[in-house]
C-alpha cells in the first residue's frame, strides 16, 4: 500500500486523500445492516405505539408501563455488554445472526401475552436479542469501512432505526384493526425472519469475499494496521477512552428511548391523536431523524475532507447537533401539533447526528479487535441510563402529569455528553491498549 493511502493517526492532523475504490460490496453490507435496524425498530417501537390500546385493555398505570420499559432496558443493558464481547470473539456474521433470531422470537411472544408479567418476560427476551444489534453493526462497519467513512456508514445503517419507526405507524394500525394486536406481533415477526438467511449468505470478512475487488480491499484496509490480539474487559476498563464513549452513551441513549416509548403517548395526551391518526406526525418526526442520522455522519466526513482533524471534525459535528436539541425543552408548550412535531423532529435528528459520530468513536480510537467490547460496555451504560429514564418518566407523568421536566432533561443531555467526552478524551488519541 502506498504512503498516500495511509490515514493519519486518530486525532492528529488532516485525513489524507485516497482515490475512491472500484467495487461497492461494503455498501451491500451496510444496506443489510440498515434492513436489520428497520426490523429492530419495528419490533421495539410497537409497544409504545400500542400503549393506549394495551393500557386500556389491561388497566396499566403509567408506572406499570414504565416497569415494562425498565425491564426491557435491564436485559438490554446486561446483554449489550455480553454481545459486545461475543462480536469480538465469533464475529459479526454469527453474532448478529444469533441476536436477530432471539429478538424475533421475543417479539412474536408478545402476541401470546395475557397480563403484565407476560409482557415483561417478552420484553426482556426482546431486549436480550436486540442488545446484539448495534454491537454487531458497529463491528461490521469497523471491519468493512476505513475511518473516514465509518461515521457516514454508521449514520446510514442507523437511519434504518428511523425507517422502522416510520413503518410502524403505517403498517401496525392496518394489522391491529384488521386482525387484532396479537396478530400484529406475530405477522411482523415472521416477515422479519426473511432477513436472517440473506445475512448469513452474504456477510463475510473482507478478505473472505472472493468477488471483492483489489481496489476496494485496499480502500477498506487503508488505515494503519492494528493489533489482532484479543483485548479483555479488564484492560479496556482501565482505558479512559472506554469511559469517554460509555459516559456519552449513558447520557444520550435514555433520551432516544424516551422518544421511542413515550412519543405516541405525548401526542395522544396533548393533541388528541389515536391509533388511526398517530401516523403522519410520527412519520414526519422520524423522517427528520433520518436527515440527522445521514447528515451527521456526512458532516464530519466532509469536515475531514476539507482538512480538519478527526478530533475537531467529530466534536464540531456533535456540538452542532447538541445545540439543535436545545429547543425541545419547550415542546410541551407548543399549542400547534405541527410546531411540536418540528421541535421534536429537530431534537431526534440532532440525536441521530450526534449518535452517528459517537458510535464512530470506538472504531476511531480502538483496534478492530476491541471495538465490539467497547461498544458493549457503552451500550450497557446507555441501557442503565434508559432504566433510570423509564422510572423518571413514569414518576413525572404519574405525579406531575406533564412532559416538560422530561423534555428539559432531553434538551441539555447532548451538551453535557459532549463536555464529558471532551474532558475525558480532549485529543481523541488512539487508546493505549
Amino acid at each position: 500500500m502506498s504512503d498516500a493511502s495511509k490515514a493519519a493517526p486518530a486525532g492528529e492532523g488532516p485525513i489524507r486523500v485516497m482515490a475512491p475504490p472500484a467495487g461497492k460490496y461494503r455498501w451491500i453490507v451496510m444496506w443489510l445492516l440498515f434492513a436489520a435496524m428497520v426490523i429492530n425498530y419495528v419490533d421495539r417501537q410497537m409497544i409504545g405505539f400500542l400503549k393506549p390500546t394495551l393500557s386500556s385493555e389491561f388497566g396499566w398505570s403509567e408506572t406499570d408501563y414504565a416497569d415494562i420499559v425498565f425491564w426491557f432496558q435491564a436485559s438490554y443493558a446486561v446483554f449489550y455488554l455480553i454481545f459486545g464481547r461475543v462480536m469480538d470473539k465469533i464475529g459479526a456474521r454469527w453474532g448478529l445472526g444469533i441476536a436477530f433470531l432471539i429478538w424475533q422470537i421475543g417479539h412474536m411472544m408478545h402476541g401470546a401475552a395475557r397480563d403484565l408479567s407476560h409482557f415483561i418476560m417478552a420484553r426482556m427476551l426482546l431486549g436480550v436479542g436486540e442488545a446484539g444489534g448495534f454491537p454487531g453493526g458497529i463491528k461490521a462497519v469497523a471491519e468493512w469501512f476505513p475511518k473516514k467513512e465509518r461515521a457516514f456508514a454508521t449514520g446510514l445503517f442507523n437511519a434504518g432505526t428511523n425507517i422502522g419507526a416510520i413503518v410502524t405507524p403505517l403498517v401496525v394500525p392496518i394489522l391491529v384493526l384488521s386482525f387484532g394486536w396479537q396478530a400484529a406481533f406475530v405477522v411482523t415477526g415472521v416477515l422479519g425472519l426473511v432477513w436472517l438467511p440473506i445475512w448469513l449468505i452474504v456477510y463475510r470478512r473482507p478478505r473472505e469475499v472472493k468477488t471483492l475487488t483489489q481496489g476496494e480491499l485496499e480502500w477498506i484496509e487503508q488505515d494503519p494496521a492494528d493489533t489482532v490480539e484479543k483485548i479483555g474487559w479488564k484492560k479496556l476498563l482501565t482505558v479512559k477512552e472506554t469511559w469517554a464513549y460509555a459516559a456519552g452513551k449513558f447520557l444520550i441513549d435514555p433520551i432516544w428511548w424516551m422518544f421511542l416509548f413515550w412519543l405516541p403517548d405525548f401526542l395522544g395526551k396533548n393533541y388528541g391523536l389515536d391509533l388511526k391518526t398517530f401516523g403522519p406526525p410520527i412519520v414526519a418526526i422520524y423522517l427528520l431523524s433520518d436527515v440527522g442520522s445521514v447528515g451527521g455522519g456526512w458532516m464530519s466526513g466532509r469536515f475531514m475532507k476539507s482538512g480538519m482533524s478527526l478530533n475537531k471534525a467529530r466534536k464540531l459535528t456533535m456540538l452542532i447537533c447538541a445545540l439543535c436539541a436545545v429547543p425541545v425543552a419547550f415542546a410541551a408548550f407548543a399549542s400547534n401539533l405541527w410546531v411540536a412535531v418540528l421541535i421534536i423532529g429537530l431534537a431526534t435528528a440532532a440525536h441521530q447526528g450526534f449518535s452517528a459520530n459517537l458510535y464512530a468513536f470506538p472504531g476511531d480510537v480502538f483496534p478492530r479487535s476491541a471495538v465490539g467490547s467497547v461498544v458493549g460496555i457503552g451500550g450497557m451504560l446507555g441501557g442503565i441510563g434508559g432504566m433510570i429514564m423509564a422510572k423518571y418518566a413514569g414518576f413525572v407523568l404519574d405525579k406531575i402529569g406533564t412532559y416538560t421536566p422530561i423534555f428539559v432533561v432531553a434538551a441539555s443531555a447532548y451538551l453535557v455528553a459532549l463536555l464529558v467526552v471532551h474532558l475525558i478524551s480532549p485529543r481523541y488519541e488512539p487508546a493505549k491498549v
